[in-house]
């Protein structure tokens, strides 16, 4: 195995938490009306949790309004419990064939409480990417057992550690770019 392949594994956990932090962030509702925040919602749909885009056509008429319009009019009851049922903290209403959520002006409190929730998401993010670098830096001590010099594993423990810190980086801006993107009023 080469330095390169050694090291990639690695680069891909840590790629894979990144996203995942992107996409939790993504469902983080900021005052506006964002589909991402449905993205968690499982729908019974004849006895199988099915995601709630799969059910029905998601649309943001206006910048506080989510609508959603289930393909068949027996879903509309089902959407609207997964709904109710959620974390999201916004009671649907809907007309008989339409769901609507009527996001609500975020209050100063609100605002600082999602910030902190962002910090929070990012500095986990962070420790997950370091125990990635952790279980790396073990693997390539117990190499040394192996055909393997002291300067390659000095190099792979350099190579992860630059793969680190560009991900605690990008980590670090993701979560500077959200908590402005929450206290915009």
């Amino acid at each position: 195995m080469s330095m390169d392949e050694r090291v990639s594994s690695y680069s891909e956990r840590m790629k894979k938490t990144f996203e995942y932090l992107e996409s939790d962030y993504a469902a983080i509702r900021a005052g506006r009306a964002n589909p991402h925040v449905l993205d968690k919602l499982r729908v019974d749909y004849y006895g199988t949790p099915t995601p709630i885009q799969q059910v029905g056509n998601i649309t943001v008429p206006e910048a506080r309004i989510i609508q959603i319009a289930p393909w068949e009019k027996s879903l509309v009851k089902a959407v609207e419990k997964a709904i109710l049922s959620s974390d999201i903290g916004i009671t649907p209403s809907n007309d008989g064939s339409v769901i609507r959520l009527v996001f609500p002006e975020l209050t100063e409190e609100r605002r600082k409480d999602l910030v902190k929730e962002v910090k929070k998401k990012g500095e986990e993010a962070k420790v997950a990417i370091r125990n990635i670098r952790r279980d790396g830096n073990d693997a390539f001590k117990k190499l040394s057992k192996t055909d393997v010099s002291e300067d390659e594993i000095k190099q792979l423990e350099e190579s992860l550690q630059k793969q680190t810190d560009k991900y605690i980086k990008d980590i670090d801006a993701l979560m500077e770019s959200k908590s402005k993107e929450i206290m915009t009023v």
